[in-house]
């Protein structure tokens, strides 16, 4: 369930990337061509980036590729690397936590108020603060999956880093 519900926000980021490149796109041609251009355009690309940037961070963390610096600790025992891909993961799930909380916080506040961007289409704020939340939400799941998956696999007497030879994980 998890996992469709992670394909579903990439295949959202997918659209809102998709349509920030056909709204620059229509943007720059109109000004080109009849010196207008689409209103709320900066709004619209801001809250579009969100839903590009935010809501495929539960996918890119199932599939554990977030960018990492492997320099100095591939160096180490495997046991120490154990730890640290679990440290990493718990670390994760504290950092979001007050993302979490803020984002709540500013969604909630948004709905009771009603408020919206000022400019010719009066934008809502409410959907840009529900896919922050989604994002972040989702995401602090999966690591939470993983680090309960992790701390089993170790319990097992399983690795989890892949090895110079291949094996492993």
């Amino acid at each position: 369930m998890l996992r469709r519900i992670e394909m579903w926000l990439l295949d959202l980021a997918v659209a809102a990337v998709i349509a920030l490149g056909l709204l620059i796109t229509v943007t720059v041609v109109l000004r080109v061509t009849m010196n207008s251009g689409v209103p709320d355009t900066i709004v619209m690309v801001r809250e579009l980036m969100v839903a590009a940037v935010l809501l495929p961070a539960a996918a890119t963390t199932a599939n554990r590729a977030h960018i990492v610096v492997e320099v100095i600790s591939n160096k180490l025992p495997v046991p120490v690397q154990n730890a640290l891909v679990v440290f990493g993961s718990v670390f994760g799930l504290i950092a979001l936590a007050p993302l979490i909380y803020a984002g709540l916080r500013e969604m909630t506040h948004t709905f009771a108020s009603g408020a919206y961007f000022f400019g010719d289409l009066e934008l809502p704020k409410w959907p840009g603060r529900v896919l922050f939340l989604l994002g972040i939400v989702v995401c602090w799941v999966r690591l939470l999956v993983l680090v309960a998956g992790d701390i089993a696999r170790l319990r097992r007497g399983e690795t989890l880093i892949e090895n110079a030879d291949g094996a492993g994980g």
